[in-house]
């Protein structure tokens, strides 16, 4: 069975959005390559000065080392793309996450304010393609929110050099804020990552400051897979902004991990928390409907549900995986959309 926290190649509502109006205004902000096109910038547009370079980095395969500034980077993964946006950088070439033809809007404006009107981009229904990756001659690789990288890692380094994480664990726990700065190290921007941090950041304060009402309340949140119903906000998963707003996880969470995070229909009472949320990003190809799971006798008797601190949180805008894949552009944009519901379930019927 497929880790249910596995990327999905699914088109549409699994698929992240990729901007925040707060981070677009940083990057716009710290400046843009002005390449007028899609694919990245040339040598002579590069972003910052070329000061601490050389760089070498451990990860989990190897060393990367990066002798220069690099200026054309290739992405392995949306959330890869989204370092790069996030960072004022136009990957030479992605992996093609969109449905159809429309751009998801939040990652549009970000091109937009890049000065690219789309990115260009490679299938990736069976994988990483290698020669497209190739063929764009890219500087550096970035791989950072990856699954792949096992496969992908001996096959990506003759290309150039590939941005990864130092432990394999960490594809799975690693903070968005860890793989932006990580990154930021080898492509010689780590005062524009740790401007883009500061200002989600502090979106995320202000949104707390104004719900005092979710201090200190326990969450779980749980995602409808096809294979399980899952308890998401394991143990060491990456809390992404429930914690920052002032939530904490549940004393169950401890007897959850990445790869053992399946909740049975006879335990459901194990999600129970102040503040339990659920979302049903496969529609009816999941493994319950909501209106089976939330007519089930045991989900019905928690405390939660009776009391109206349940809400589900919506798939169609890729709110929900957003909210379980994290990123450097997602980020402020999670904030607005996620808190007023959590405050509304906070509170109760």
């Amino acid at each position: 069975m497929n880790r249910p926290n596995t990327p999905i190649r699914r088109r549409g509502a699994v698929r992240l959005l990729l901007a925040s109006a707060t981070t677009l205004a940083l990057v716009t902000g710290c400046g843009a390559q002005d390449d007028g096109g899609s694919g990245g910038g040339s040598k002579d547009s590069a972003p910052g000065s070329a000061k601490g370079f050389p760089v070498s980095l451990t990860n989990a395969w190897g060393t990367t080392k990066v002798g220069e500034k690099p200026v054309r980077v290739a992405t392995v993964s949306d959330g890869d793309t989204s370092i790069a946006l996030a960072l004022g950088l136009v990957p030479v070439i992605t992996p093609d996450v969109e449905d159809g033809d429309r751009t998801a809007e939040y990652k549009q404006r970000a091109l937009d304010d890049l000065g690219v009107g789309k990115l260009k981009t490679y299938d990736d229904t069976d994988g990483t393609d290698y020669e497209a990756i190739a063929a764009e001659d890219p500087d550096l690789i970035l791989g950072m929110n990856t699954w792949e990288m096992d496969a992908d890692y001996a096959k990506l380094t003759p290309i150039a050099p590939v941005v990864t994480f130092k432990d394999k664990k960490h594809a799975d726990t690693l903070t968005w804020q860890d793989r932006l700065t990580t990154a930021a190290k080898a492509l010689g921007l780590e005062d524009r990552a740790a401007k883009v941090i500061a200002a989600n950041s502090k979106a995320v304060r202000d949104a707390a400051t104004a719900n005092p009402i979710l201090k200190g309340k326990t969450y779980t949140y749980t995602v409808v897979h096809p294979e399980q119903v899952t308890f998401m906000s394991y143990g060491d998963q990456d809390p992404g902004v429930f914690e920052d707003l002032g939530l904490r996880k549940t004393a169950n969470a401890k007897d959850y991990s990445a790869t053992k995070n399946g909740v049975s229909l006879e335990n459901l009472d194990q999600l129970e928390a102040d503040v339990l949320l659920v979302t049903y990003p496969f529609g009816d190809e999941g493994l319950l409907s909501s209106s089976e799971l939330e007519g089930n006798k045991l989900f019905r008797s928690l405390n939660a549900v009776q009391k109206g601190h349940f809400a589900v949180i919506p798939a169609e805008n890729t709110l929900s995986s957003s909210i379980a894949y994290p990123d450097a552009l997602s980020a402020s944009w999670v904030v607005e959309e996620l808190t007023p519901i959590l405050a509304k379930a906070a509170r109760g019927k």
